[in-house]
């Protein structure tokens, strides 16, 4: 019989050495990131989709494409803009005709869409019905064009980026497709030292590119092992605790989260976030998960998936702000937890 404890034991060494080898090659062409690395990287571990926050020029796509050639998958890039259609991105059905026969059939011809690593670069660009058509794509792994559903590539991995600034031409991405994102990774600048390096990587003659560690089929075994991961009640609790105190309105909700959001997260924040935590205890080594890999990752499931309201948003108030304030106001040990009246009201609702 198989030992559970032996194959999590070589699931964390087999992940922990995946990690190691791909941030291995990413540094040869990246510099800095690694916050952003290690969550794509958890991401696309735990199955999950990521949209990436930032200004032009901090490497995004280099990121993301740098990514698909160390893990050895096909990658596409979509650039968004207000004339893309749905047929654009999914595909469409041709008309072909056989020459020997002289009978035409319809062949379906793939769309961009179908790879294992789909970068949809500036997605908020993009009008919403095209937008929509990512969404049965990303939570079934599947396109319907006309009657027919076409399954697509496994692994599959959206990567989507919109720049924060610029506001005009924009379509806001909506709540529901904001909520098949796993994580909203910002993306900052790089430190001194990091620019000072990438200005002299890329102005010089060589060019660095990064060799495939690991395979599809590598991939897929490494995710399932992520589900293996154990997780203690007391810390599918916590994580209820977080994304809870999110929902307005809610009993023992904070008075502060009921002043400044006007919307709070779904279930889908606490999968999230446990199978992220799992991921993320795997890549560093560990067959377990802690508290730390919950308060870690809450920001990056929680920040697309809360809104805050008017009156916050116009005091300078952000996502950021109000779950670091959610973190330090919930007990990390249990028998604080348990025994805080407030987060009865909350358990027993």
């Amino acid at each position: 019989m198989n030992d559970p404890a032996a194959s999590l034991g070589s699931a964390v060494e087999r992940l922990h050495e995946a990690h190691d080898r791909i941030l291995e090659q990413l540094s040869r062409v990246i510099v800095g990131q690694h916050e952003v690395v290690e969550e794509l990287l958890i991401s696309l571990f735990s199955r999950g989709h990521c949209l990436l926050e930032g200004v032009p020029g901090l490497a995004k796509t280099l990121m993301v494409s740098t990514l698909a050639r160390s893990l050895d998958l096909s990658f596409s890039r979509i650039q968004f803009t207000p004339d893309l259609m749905p047929a654009d991105i999914l595909g469409t059905d041709v008309l072909e005709e056989d020459r020997s026969s002289g009978t035409r059939q319809l062949r379906f011809l793939e769309g961009p869409l179908f790879a294992n690593v789909v970068l949809a670069d500036e997605i908020n660009r993009t009008p919403p019905k095209t937008q929509a058509a990512l969404l049965e794509a990303m939570q079934e792994r599947q396109v319907s064009v006309g009657r027919v559903r076409h399954r697509l590539v496994d692994p599959f991995f959206v990567l989507a980026t919109q720049n924060p600034i610029e506001q005009e031409g924009t379509y806001p991405l909506p709540e529901a497709q904001q909520d098949r994102f796993m994580f909203k990774v910002r993306v900052h600048y790089p430190s001194f030292q990091e620019e000072f390096e990438i200005a002299r990587r890329t102005t010089g003659a060589e060019v660095e590119e990064a060799r495939p560690v690991l395979s599809a089929a590598d991939i897929l075994a490494l995710q399932r092992s992520v589900r293996e991961v154990p997780i203690s009640d007391h810390l599918v609790r916590y994580a209820l605790a977080l994304v809870r105190q999110t929902r307005t309105g809610e009993k023992g909700v904070p008075d502060f989260v009921s002043d400044q959001l006007s919307w709070g997260a779904g279930p889908r924040a606490v999968q999230f976030l446990i199978v992220g935590s799992k991921a993320r205890a795997l890549l560093q080594g560990r067959s377990h998960v802690a508290v730390d890999d919950l308060q870690t990752l809450a920001p990056a499931v929680l920040r697309h998936r809360i809104v805050v309201g008017f009156a916050a948003e116009s005091e300078g108030v952000t996502p950021d702000a109000i779950i670091r304030r959610i973190i330090e106001s919930t007990p990390a040990r249990e028998d604080e937890l348990t025994r805080d009246a407030r987060f009865q009201t909350i358990f027993a609702s």
